[in-house]
């Protein structure tokens, strides 16, 4: 029983397939977000207070992310009932950071039985039996997991990075390129190593104005400011 529960998806395999009922209606997952980003998410509890921030700062950004072709999808080991409620209180109740009467219009899984959790490693027995640790899978539009993330139940989601990881790998899938550390929109970006000694000396020897390198294996193409 114990491995299911923790067991979850790689990067790079196929997201598991699930139906659910959520705040918006039904939702056949990833059928119904073909060609689209999906940034599935796990919480522990309805009404808790790191969450409420964090659904908060999620729906203010939710036009961002729909901006790039990106959809949120929550999740909780907790009743749609529970959901509604909790929902309303946050638009009605709740001021946060400058932010106040939101609305979450993305879906929320009720997942009481926990099938979507076990299905993706949601419950960690260490942490608790009864509430999905804060999972955050960045999943792409072919269906394909790109990006796990998992943080403690103490500790907010930082959802200006989990964007920065979008705009990466939406920037690494087009261009074939990879992003150095830190990162930012702009910034310059390193060009794949090369496959053969010929290559790595003509590419040294070849930098110009729009490449540059630090060494035959950290070449970087810049970007037009």
């Amino acid at each position: 029983m114990e491995e299911s529960t923790t067991r979850l998806p790689l990067i790079g395999d196929p997201a598991p397939a699930f139906k659910a009922v959520t705040t918006q209606g039904p939702i056949n997952f990833p059928e119904d977000y073909k060609g689209k980003w999906v940034i599935l998410f796990s919480h522990p509890a309805d009404f808790t207070p790191v969450c409420t921030t964090e659904f908060m700062t999620f729906a203010t950004m939710e036009e961002d992310f729909r901006s790039l072709n990106t959809e949120l999808i929550g999740l909780s080991i907790d009743s749609l009932y529970a959901h509604i409620a909790w929902l309303r209180t946050i638009k009605e109740k709740i001021e946060f950071n400058g932010m106040k009467g939101v609305e979450v219009n993305f879906p929320l899984i009720e997942d009481l039985r926990m099938d979507v959790a076990k299905l993706y490693g949601m419950v960690q027995p260490s942490a608790s039996t009864t509430q999905a640790v804060r999972a955050v899978f960045i999943i792409d539009p072919k269906g394909i997991v790109r990006t796990i993330m998992y943080y403690p139940a103490s500790t907010g989601r930082n959802m200006e990075e989990i964007k920065r990881v979008i705009l990466a790998l939406q920037k690494a899938d087009k261009e074939a390129i990879a992003t150095p550390a830190n990162w930012q929109p702009g910034d310059d970006v390193i060009i794949p190593p090369p496959g053969s000694c010929g290559a790595a000396k003509d590419r040294v020897e070849q930098a110009g104005d729009d490449t540059y390198c630090l060494d035959w294996f950290l070449c970087f193409r810049r970007e037009k400011k």
